[in-house]
């Protein structure tokens, strides 16, 4: 038998010691380290010349020195095991987790050593932690989390999956999560995921499914590879959540964003990005595109009559008719209230823009049946030409709606281009809008009085106050340039104001002078009666100032103010009844006419529009006749405008008109021509006293 050669076992021991991968080291009864191995002494980051001799609290935080040095002294007295989790620091500060145990073992002096054995579990008490972690988040995430093989059977789901699915683990573990499909995608849809999954190792996307009930939801879904060490799939892990209210809250509010909800057609917001995309192709292809703004004639009216719920309905129906008109390739939108606008790509000319324009016309010859009503409706058209007449965006807007302006000065229910003409009268427009500031703190208005004649006596009873604007370096404006500009500038009021109170002084004046009962109408704007700011009744009190009662002036109104169910309307007219203010309507026939209406707010004159009157020889007869037989039939007055022959007075005579105005008798005057008319009708004798006694 082979003797194998002697060794010497404290060599033997100190070979083993230096090479085991556990930290030991041998601490003395008074805490100092007598000897550590390599690898103790490199957990804690120290040589072993470091730590021989030094008491072993070195590597344990300071504020648990007691507590740790109590529980040494009592494993060494009393043989407490020591064993545990110690929070300890290496020697470059990083915080560490150990495990450690110890025995004791006799030394000299009869003083027990004792053998530590350390190892170092930081790795491990995070992996732990970051398990425990995970763990809790896929306890309690709301979101649905499963897990498949790599032949896609399920095989783990949490809680927010049975929440979302209805489904439980028993159910579904074993099965494949093809289950769940629905049929919503087509097999092509499923293929690029599974391509995506072989390329990438991942998709994220959103797809349908089916809960357990069979109701189709809409998910956010990621989906991951999990690979072995050999690159083999091993798992699926799937992560989604239930998005269907979501989408289709986003679904919506995106909607809202860019589309009309009363015709469904894009908003001015979607419109502006059409145009952008049809004016880069136009640039691109050489081509023109038309930007043509359609605006409805009278549709107001239409919706005061009506009401608005019937209105909205009505533009729904316009709305189907110009999609009818439309090409492919064409966007329309709807960018105001009753306003349209329409892009015309790839066109050839100008005259291809000037033919699908006159057929839109054409669509609004047939009468739009509403809730059973016909309602006849026509449409102004303002076309602009993109690059012909700009390469601006911002421009050929502006452009289309000058253009439409002027089809509105044409008479509506036709179409206009822009010219450069309509630029300057444009420009025009603004710098006179910019002067109607100035001008009434400069008092550069006046007002003058059309004498209304009674028919009967032939004398001037009452008179329409007119203001007239004089402008520094224009000269004299027409009220039909600059009133439009004052009812867009809020300026209608303050203006307003001053004529009513210029009017109140004049009356008095010739009330007293000349004529006891004559009487001044006052025109309304409706902007006026529908403004917030409106204080008409603040007038009372100026005729109170001159001793006049609320039957010294007539408040003339159009139809269209007397058709709005506004509240604040109602009550404005309701009061100035109240305060004994006679109240006209003028133009009456042009518009919507209600009789109920006539009679609610004890309307007391209606003024014939001026059209019937200039056609007495024709339809304008009957229709004269028809209004003054009504009129009287209801107790009202009646004047007749734009009288300007003596047969026309006479025929209006005959067929019993009250009142008559016109150029026949006099146009506008200013204060002093309009008093010599009065007082050459001859000053009555009342009044010729009165006014010597002053």
């Amino acid at each position: 038998m082979q003797q194998l050669p002697d060794r010497d076992p404290d060599q033997l021991m100190r070979a083993i010691l230096a090479r085991a991968p556990v930290g030991i080291a041998v601490i003395d009864y008074e805490g100092r380290y007598v000897s550590v191995n390599p690898a103790y002494s490199e957990i804690y980051g120290y040589t072993l010349a470091d730590m021989v001799g030094e008491n072993f609290l070195m590597v344990f935080p300071e504020e648990a020195h007691a507590a740790v040095l109590a529980r040494h002294q009592d494993f060494l007295d009393n043989g407490t095991p020591l064993g545990g989790e110690w929070d300890v620091f290496r020697r470059d500060g990083a915080k560490l987790k150990v495990w450690s145990n110890s025995v004791s073992f006799p030394a000299r002096q009869g003083k027990p050593d004792r053998l530590v054995y350390v190892l170092d579990i930081t790795d491990q008490k995070k992996a732990q932690e970051q398990e425990r972690i995970a763990n809790t988040v896929y306890q309690t995430t709301s979101e649905a989390i499963m897990v498949t093989d790599a032949d896609n059977r399920i095989i783990a789901v949490n809680p927010a999956f049975t929440r979302l699915t209805g489904w439980t683990l028993s159910e579904v573990v074993g099965r494949s999560a093809e289950m769940f499909r629905s049929e919503r995608h087509p097999e092509a849809f499923y293929a690029e995921i599974w391509a995506a999954l072989k390329s990438y190792g991942y998709w994220i996307g959103e797809l349908w499914d089916q809960r357990k009930d069979g109701e189709h939801y809409l998910r956010e879904t990621a989906v991951t590879i999990v690979k072995d060490s050999f690159g083999n799939v091993k798992n699926h892990v799937i992560v989604f959540s239930d998005v269907t209210e979501r989408k289709a809250a986003e679904d919506l509010i995106r909607w809202q964003a860019n589309y009309d909800s009363v015709t469904g057609l894009p908003n001015r917001h979607m419109f502006g990005k059409q145009l952008a995309e049809g004016a880069s192709r136009a640039t691109e292809t050489g081509a023109t595109m038309a930007l043509l703004m359609i605006d409805l004639d009278r549709f107001k009216e239409i919706n005061d009559t009506l009401g608005h719920s019937v209105g909205d309905r009505l533009l729904a129906k316009v709305s189907d008719r110009l999609k009818e008109g439309k090409r492919a390739g064409d966007a329309i939108a709807r960018i105001g209230g009753d306003e349209f606008a329409l892009i015309l790509t790839d066109l050839a000319d100008a005259s291809e823009a000037e033919g699908i324009a006159r057929d839109l016309l054409g669509r609004f010859e047939t009468p739009v049946t509403v809730d059973f009503e016909q309602v006849y409706i026509t449409a102004s058209i303002g076309i602009s030409l993109y690059p012909g007449d700009t390469q601006s965006l911002e421009e050929l807007f502006r452009n289309a709606d000058q253009a439409l302006y002027a089809a509105k000065g044409f008479g509506r229910n036709c179409l206009h281009f822009f010219t450069p003409a309509l630029q300057r009268a444009a420009n025009v427009r603004m710098r006179l809008a910019n002067d109607l500031r100035q001008a009434i703190a400069d008092g550069q208005f006046v007002v003058h009085y059309q004498p209304i004649i009674d028919l009967q006596c032939g004398q001037v009873v009452k008179a329409e106050a007119l203001v007239r604007w004089q402008h520094p370096t224009r000269g004299l404006v027409s009220p039909a340039t600059f009133i439009p500009l004052a009812e867009d500038t809020g300026l209608i009021l303050p203006l307003g104001d001053w004529v009513a109170r210029q009017a109140i002084a004049e009356v008095a004046h010739c009330r007293r002078t000349y004529a006891p009962n004559l009487q001044i109408a006052i025109n309304q704007s409706p902007t006026q009666f529908r403004s917030p700011a409106f204080s008409g009744l603040g007038w009372m009190a100026e005729l109170a100032r001159h001793g006049l009662t609320g039957q010294a002036i007539c408040l003339e109104i159009t139809e269209g103010v007397l058709l709005n169910a506004e509240p604040t309307v109602m009550n404005t007219l309701i009061a100035f009844r109240d305060a004994g203010i006679e109240i006209a309507i003028d133009d009456f026939g042009t518009g919507y006419s209600s009789l109920a209406y006539l009679r609610k707010f004890d309307i007391d004159t209606l003024k014939i529009d001026r059209s019937f009157v200039s056609d007495l020889e024709g339809a304008g007869l009957d229709i004269c006749e028809a209004i003054i037989v009504m009129a009287h039939r209801l107790g009202l007055k009646v004047v007749a405008e734009g009288v300007e022959t003596e047969q026309q007075r006479d025929v209006l005579k005959s067929i019993g008109c009250d009142y008559a105005q016109g150029y026949l008798f006099a146009p506008g005057l200013p204060s002093e021509a309009f008093e010599a008319m009065l007082g050459a009708q001859g000053v009555p004798a009342g009044v010729r006293q009165a006014a010597s006694a002053q």
